[in-house]
């Protein structure tokens, strides 16, 4: 086929974002869709759930996260120790710089997130 993949043997994985979710629980679900030297991507659904109150990631590397559906409330923690609410609807995405610190305040029963999480070279 002109311009595709014959020497690279085309695509070898594939699939859909919002299909085959697990059934809800009491727990987020983390699914890896490609962890790579440069960048780990996973997809999580979150379905009604919420940090653990004085919960608060703080992560080694950069993260960029896109909510593919549902809505969402992130905190992010400023420089300054104030607080930032961010309300999120679906095709809202966020960058998060290292070792900001930040929580999920809430989300819907439908939402699935696209995470990606940037490694140092």
């Amino acid at each position: 086929m002109p311009g595709g993949d014959e020497g690279r043997g085309g695509v070898s994985e594939r699939g859909k974002l919002v299909a085959g979710l697990p059934p809800a629980g009491s727990q987020e679900h983390f699914d890896t869709l490609l962890d790579h030297p440069a960048a780990r991507i996973e997809r999580i659904a979150s379905f009604g759930h919420a940090s653990p109150p004085d919960f608060w990631y703080d992560q080694a590397g950069d993260e960029w996260v896109l909510l593919a559906a549902g809505r969402a409330e992130l905190v992010l923690e400023r420089a300054d120790g104030d607080r930032e609410a961010l309300a999120l609807e679906a095709g809202d995405w966020v960058f998060i710089q290292a070792h900001r610190r930040h929580r999920v305040e809430s989300t819907s029963a439908d939402a699935v997130w696209l995470a990606v999480h940037l490694r140092k070279a």
